[in-house]
């Protein structure tokens, strides 16, 4: 605390404490290059340092920036939150400092800015409208990007502004209201936190009123209600642990833009975007999701990503966000037929050798091509069942190919390991696992625990 006034001291540690980044449709534009979509930027700043700094910024990430006007007359919009730590141990925002005009934007800006929309409309996907009220999207304007996105056939998605009226996004293809700017723009107040029936009235008189196509109303904790021409549907969200909400509603709209754009245009879309909010509010600050991570959550909240047992693309999808986290990645594979505790104690010393153990189990034609055609005694279903349980293993995939080469060449592991009394250069994967840089470790061997030698020891006997 001060001792000259009684408020907090943020103690700046020097200019590396300071970070700078792209907010408001800034942040929508870096959100969207998280999902490898190509970004055209159209928007107004002034003719500052920070405006500068804001094209410097989308310019590094890839961002196509020649739309961007500048107005001498305004300042960029500037927010800068100072962030402590609370009780000592996660960041906590303690104030904002907002340096902004609301002053709408000139006769000669906005058009301006519609020169730079009709350079780039017909090259575009989709279009998003970000509205913060600041001067930028004036009804003028927004009532001529409706025109021009009618006219050629581009969904023209909108996140508005927290304002009475919707008249200027009429026509829109989708909007994106919260729950507070829902309730402003139909004159309601504090409805929809505890009424989802409230919900679905103001999600169906928003699209009838103004003609949207769909309207997603977000509720925070509550989901998602979509309202289409099919009517009405709630999609709920898993609880999260919520650290910091910023910029949760600017990756919904990019997450939705993306969806539209590969034709997820439904209920598909709207559960790609809850689950990119679920992943931003989860992280501090407004950071971009990676279209990795929002793979893997879809990954996992679908059948195809519990238990242990994958197919090879999903099972892709996990290892790149782990391996990207620094997870070190070990490979081994077998016929695992008749398992016995040479297989668990080799598998054992399997995990030990990484952070995570990826196991490959031949499929029943690849075992009788090795073993013979009374192998395997157990199919792989009842093989999978059974290593399923032992706690070394991390993921199992099947593959059908007489050799593991696909299988290493698409996992590209850490280690790959092997279990026997051999040399390196016997592994019949050798040259390739030198080719590609992978270190192979060569585990212990037990003798007479073999799953040949069992089963010719309960037929001799």
């Amino acid at each position: 605390m001060s001792p000259d006034a009684p408020v907090p001291v943020l103690s700046i540690d020097g200019e590396s404490a300071i970070e700078r980044r792209p907010g408001g449709t800034g942040n929508v534009a870096i959100c969207l290059r998280g999902l490898e979509a190509e970004v055209s930027v159209v928007g107004l700043i002034g003719d500052d340092e920070a405006g500068r700094q804001l094209v410097s910024l989308l310019d590094s990430e890839g961002c196509e920036t020649g739309g961007i006007v500048i107005d001498s007359s305004r300042p960029t919009t500037v927010k800068r939150s100072l962030v402590g730590l609370a009780q000592h141990r996660h960041p906590q925002k303690m104030f904002r400092l907002d340096v902004e005009s609301r002053r709408a934007a000139s006769d000669e800006i906005v058009e301006r800015l519609l020169e730079a929309i009709d350079a780039r409309i017909d090259a575009v996907d989709c279009v998003c409208l970000e509205d913060y009220d600041k001067g930028g999207c004036p009804p003028a304007l927004c009532r001529a990007l409706v025109e021009r996105c009618r006219a050629r056939g581009v969904p023209l998605l909108v996140d508005p502004a927290a304002i009475e009226d919707y008249s200027r996004y009429a026509g829109a293809s989708l909007i994106t209201p919260n729950r507070s700017e829902a309730e402003l723009a139909t004159n309601r107040s504090g409805g929809l936190d505890t009424d989802l029936g409230a919900a679905v009235t103001i999600a169906i008189g928003l699209r009838e009123t103004h003609d949207f196509d769909v309207v997603v109303l977000t509720l925070d904790r509550d989901g998602a209600m979509l309202a289409s021409e099919a009517g009405c549907t709630h999609l709920p969200t898993e609880a999260k642990s919520v650290y910091d909400v910023t910029g949760a509603g600017d990756m919904v709209l990019a997450t939705l833009a993306v969806a539209w754009a590969h034709g997820f245009r439904g209920v598909e879309g709207v559960r790609l975007a809850n689950l990119a909010a679920g992943i931003e509010v989860s992280l501090t600050g407004a950071h971009p999701v990676p279209l990795a991570d929002l793979r893997r959550a879809a990954l996992l909240a679908s059948t195809a990503g519990r238990g242990k047992v994958r197919q090879l693309e999903h099972l892709l999808i996990e290892l790149e966000v782990l391996r990207r986290d620094g997870c070190r990645i070990v490979l081994t594979n077998g016929c695992f037929d008749v398992i016995h505790a040479g297989h668990v104690a080799y598998l054992r010393e399997a995990r030990q050798q990484g952070d995570l153990l990826v196991v490959g189990i031949n499929a029943d034609a690849s075992v009788r091509a090795i073993k013979g055609p009374e192998r395997p005694i157990f199919n792989e279903t009842e093989r999978l069942e059974v290593l399923s349980e032992l706690q070394s293993i991390d993921y199992l995939v099947v593959f059908e190919e007489p050799t593991a080469d696909l299988l290493i060449e698409s996992i590209a592991p850490h280690t790959y390991v092997k279990g026997g009394d051999y040399q390196e250069s016997e592994i019949a994967e050798y040259d390739l696992l030198k080719r590609l840089g992978i270190k192979i470790g060569i585990l212990a061997h037990r003798p007479g625990l073999g799953s040949s030698a069992i089963i010719d020891r309960i037929r001799s006997s």
